[in-house]
């Protein structure tokens, strides 16, 4: 429909040159006209990038706004897809939170074309759950609200005749998409899909009708997953311990003061009006990307995708201004849970697209790497503690950097705390060998050659260019941007960051959680259709695109053999098959062995 709406355009634009023109100057204005259609179509698909990226990344704007960042990689005839909205729990109203995730849930239910047998007849009982969630909200006389929710459970059991089941799964399942999902976090909703090279056109068609007009059918029975998500997070003394730090890290920021699942309170007052309002404040292009890594052109994808997307109006989108203030003081707070104790501790430093990324970055592995960190020699070498680990979370208005630590048997989370904080002087103090930081930079080019060879650590690499507004350059360049960080460096940033007097520690000891729970509503058990489909889903079913052919490996000409020879050993000779890696510096080898079948126990154990 937009690709006519755009030539009919360009058709009546040409005809009005034409015809203000005398016959005389027709042949010029024909010419002229055709370079300047030339040009508008050229410049609706520029694109932005980024010299000498290994990604070969291409940034579209549609005009509506949307963002489409498109890395080719033609390894495998597979493509890793997101569609991210800068809509994450930051963005929740403070006094309904958890709406970012609730959405998140709802666009798997369908529009008014696909997940129902007739939405014309549905769409009376959606309307009136809908108005009867905001009287329960309301209402706050618990006899009356049980009375509320008994008429939302009734009439939603009968809107639930109307419902079919699963059919965005059963779309995906039929192109071959493989790892569906999708996750909400502080700055963002991703909804992410592997697709086969072959099926660009039904994937960007689902996705396209899936933003269209989203119906948020079955409503009060995903309720129920919430809830439960809810309770074992509650139950979760990691996660209880990670939401006690960043709320006394962010006291005055949505990062510590709601969580993404949202408050007890708020989850059992829901409010289906909140969310449509969310969803069509921040569900709008320009505040949404398309980002595909795989087996494509590009040039052939971005027609593609500005026909299917390019027709949805852009909205200004609110840009609050999160501030958060620096802390002046140690913070110790305590929590209880069932598990061993624990403690952990934290620090705030400036965001996602800062240059303390990359200082956090070189320090987390200073910390611990697993080998050679100061935690992993000095604290987990020596046994000073049962284990310490140490990790940064970014995120776009400030990052964290936290240290996990579990004592021995009779220590006390004190002395852990005091044996943790030695090791971060020594940072400041510069007590770490500068070996350190080359070997860190060497692992971290290693770990960049395994990125660019899998197209989901591409698209997760990519995703802070546009949910955290992190420049591309310092994305892709980061190795040469961490070569230029010295010992001084570090020293002067934790001098300045991690002080003893601005961070915050958690104690949890062993005892009994007093938190309470989700209390789950009785809800009436619903029979979903699972065997109608929708005229929509058949249609994406019945397009079957050009198969892919396979590329067969041929032994005599893909792979070289040689003998190797063992002058030690006589008589002894081994086969080396391999091939030459063409496309980085990295290098695998394996070692097959025959073993006599009794014998296979034993080697087992001696190889173990």
């Amino acid at each position: 429909m937009k690709k006519n709406i755009i030539l009919l355009a360009i058709f009546s634009f040409t005809s009005c040159l034409i015809a203000q023109q005398p016959a005389a100057n027709l042949s010029k204005t024909l010419r002229r006209t055709t370079q300047a259609i030339q040009q508008a179509i050229a410049n609706i698909f520029k694109y932005d990038s980024v010299p000498n990226d290994p990604f070969h990344t291409r940034i579209y704007t549609l005009p509506n706004g949307m963002k489409v960042y498109l890395s080719p990689y033609h390894a495998e005839p597979k493509i890793f897809t997101m569609i991210a909205i800068k809509a994450g729990s930051k963005y929740d109203p403070a006094d309904a939170t958890g709406l970012a995730h609730y959405l998140e849930h709802m666009l798997f239910k369908g529009t008014d074309k696909y997940g129902t047998k007739n939405y014309e007849a549905e769409k009376p009982y959606l309307d009136q759950i809908e108005n009867l969630f905001e009287t329960y909200r309301q209402t706050k006389d618990d006899s009356e609200r049980k009375k509320i929710y008994h008429q939302i459970d009734s009439i939603s059991f009968i809107a639930s005749k109307y419902a079919i089941a699963n059919e965005y799964d059963k779309m995906t399942t039929a192109i071959g998409a493989q790892g569906t999902n999708a996750f909400t976090s502080n700055d963002e909703t991703v909804y992410i899909n592997e697709i086969p090279a072959n099926q660009i056109d039904n994937w960007l068609d689902i996705e396209a009708e899936r933003f269209r007009n989203p119906v948020f059918r079955l409503f009060h029975t995903e309720l129920e997953a919430v809830y439960e998500e809810k309770n074992r997070s509650l139950d979760n003394d990691e996660w209880q311990m990670y939401e006690t730090l960043y709320r006394e890290l962010f006291p005055n920021h949505p990062y510590g003061t709601q969580t993404t699942i949202g408050t007890i309170e708020h989850l059992k007052n829901p409010s289906l009006k909140e969310i449509k309002k969310y969803y069509d404040t921040y569900y709008v292009p320009n505040n949404m990307a398309i980002i595909m890594c795989g087996d494509f052109n590009p040039d052939t994808v971005i027609k593609k995708i500005f026909i299917r997307f390019a027709n949805k109006p852009s909205k200004p989108v609110p840009n609050p201004n999160f501030i958060s203030p620096p802390l002046t003081q140690r913070i110790q707070k305590t929590i209880y849970g069932p598990k061993s104790e624990m403690l952990i501790l934290g620090w705030k430093t400036d965001g996602a697209a800062s240059k303390d990324n990359l200082y956090l970055e070189i320090i987390t592995n200073l910390l611990y790497n697993s080998k050679s960190g100061l935690l992993d020699v000095n604290v987990n070498g020596k046994q000073k503690v049962l284990n310490a680990t140490a990790s940064y979370d970014a995120m776009k208005d400030y990052n964290t950097l936290y240290l996990f630590a579990y004592p021995k048997e009779n220590q006390s989370l004190e002395e852990v705390e005091k044996i943790i904080i030695e090791e971060i002087h020594k940072l400041k103090n510069g007590e770490f060998d500068e070996q350190l930081l080359k070997d860190i930079v060497t692992n971290k080019k290693l770990q960049l050659q395994q990125t660019l060879e899998n197209n989901q650590a591409r698209a997760f690499a990519l995703l802070p260019a546009f949910t955290k507004d992190v420049p591309l350059h310092q994305i892709v360049h980061q190795i040469n941007e961490l070569k230029k960080i010295t010992k001084n460096d570090i020293m002067h940033f934790a001098q300045q960051y991690l002080r003893d007097d601005n961070y915050v520690v958690v104690y949890k000891k062993t005892g009994e959680n007093q938190l309470p729970k989700v209390t789950k509503p009785l809800i009436t058990p619903v029979e979903l259709d699972r065997e109608n489909t929708s005229a929509f889903v058949k249609q994406i079913i019945s397009n079957k695109p050009q198969p892919i052919s396979p590329k067969f490996i041929n032994f005599e000409k893909d792979i070289q053999f040689s003998t190797l020879l063992f002058p030690s050993v006589p008589n002894r000779t081994v086969q080396l098959l391999y091939n030459p890696n063409t496309e980085n510096d990295l290098f695998e080898l394996t070692y097959y062995y025959t073993l006599p079948k009794d014998d296979l126990k034993k080697h087992q154990i001696i190889f173990n």
